[in-house]
């Protein structure tokens, strides 16, 4: 029995918010100090490091629920099963249903139940919950699945990874120009095809990295806002991802048995393009190699970056041939890697 990827979905908005619409904001420094420079200036330096030149966010009437279901009724289409027999529909995401112009965010029912509900399944057998696991939530949700059908628990599973972080952005901040929303989703199960999940490795970081992303203020100071919004310490996340996700990965490849060499792609999350860059290549390093050409397909350019959607939204857009030069064939070896708020790491190698 080997447990595969049968069906992927995704939810790519259709409001697309590039750089120069940023140019009218008002961004300030985490005291509230005006920052010394043009917001030109300030969103061509954003460019620079991050290789973001728009985003996707959602329409008004939107929540995170209902495009975890956009994507998660691809992926059942895709994968040709019926919704009923799915045992688990495990939904990873951060902050919930955040309506437009609310305060607060909605977890109650989760998520799962919601997409569930949208999706009409019947079946009280099949269980769903959420994930809050940071960035690397879709990666971990894959990774519980796994464990449910290795253990004889469950036979099929629906994982998401579904996030509307335009709700949960500072525009006083500048690293609010990096968030975006989208959702992606996978049916995985037991088959007795070749390939499948190989190997995975997941990690913890608490002890000074824990707050390193928060929910904080605005940066405005003289306002009557009291909402929280997504914070970051950008370039203490920077040195503790190179430093620290490149050996989990190792780790990770090194238990599956497979050669570095025969490494097809990495689908990492799509969370600066430069610190991308630079996880890859010291990854790389570990076998004192060179970062291969095309080894690490980016939408970040394009899509931003949408937390636990970018790696199933990236992989579903390769499998269906939408991203340019970029194909991943049947029997090739993958790695999907993540980083993100905890501070969680985790990797899987998987064969097509």
């Amino acid at each position: 029995m080997n447990i595969k990827i049968t069906g992927t979905g995704s939810y790519i908005p259709n409001n697309i918010e590039k750089n120069e619409d940023f140019f009218g904001h008002e961004f300030l420094n985490s005291d509230g100090s005006s920052i010394q420079a043009t917001n030109e200036v300030i969103v061509e330096k954003f460019k620079a490091i991050t290789g973001i030149a728009e985003r996707r966010y959602v329409k008004q009437h939107l929540n995170t629920s209902d495009i975890a279901f956009f994507a998660a009724e691809k992926a059942i289409e895709d994968s040709k099963i019926n919704k009923e027999d799915l045992d688990y529909i495990i939904v990873a995401h951060n902050y919930g249903d955040v309506k437009k112009g609310t305060q607060q965010s909605d977890t109650v029912p989760s998520i799962a139940s919601r997409v569930k509900h949208l999706l009409k399944i019947e079946n009280p057998k099949c269980v769903g919950y959420d994930v809050l696991f940071g960035c690397p939530g879709w990666n971990e949700g894959l990774i519980q699945a796994n464990a449910f059908i290795k253990s004889g628990l469950a036979k099929k599973c629906l994982v998401i990874g579904s996030e509307t972080l335009s709700r949960v952005i500072d525009k006083h901040d500048r690293d609010s120009m990096i968030y975006s929303d989208g959702a992606g989703a996978a049916i995985i199960e037991a088959t007795s095809e070749d390939g499948g999940i190989i190997a995975h490795d997941t990690a913890t970081f608490t002890l000074d990295e824990a707050h390193l992303i928060y929910f904080g203020q605005t940066y405005k100071q003289d306002t009557d806002d009291h909402r929280k919004y997504i914070k970051m310490y950008g370039r203490k996340i920077y040195e503790f991802a190179i430093s620290n996700v490149p050996k989990a990965m190792k780790s990770c490849l090194d238990e599956s048995g497979v050669s570095i060499t025969d490494l097809k792609k990495i689908l990492i999350h799509q969370a600066n393009e430069k610190m991308d860059e630079a996880i890859v290549k010291r990854f790389y390093k570990l076998y004192d190699m060179d970062m291969p050409e095309g080894i690490m397909p980016m939408t970040i350019g394009k899509l931003g970056n949408s937390s636990v959607a970018t790696v199933p939204t990236l992989y579903d857009l390769i499998r269906r041939g939408k991203l340019e030069n970029q194909r991943i064939n049947k029997g090739d070896i993958i790695m999907f890697a993540s980083v993100g708020a905890g501070m969680n790491i985790n990797a899987i190698v998987y064969q097509v």
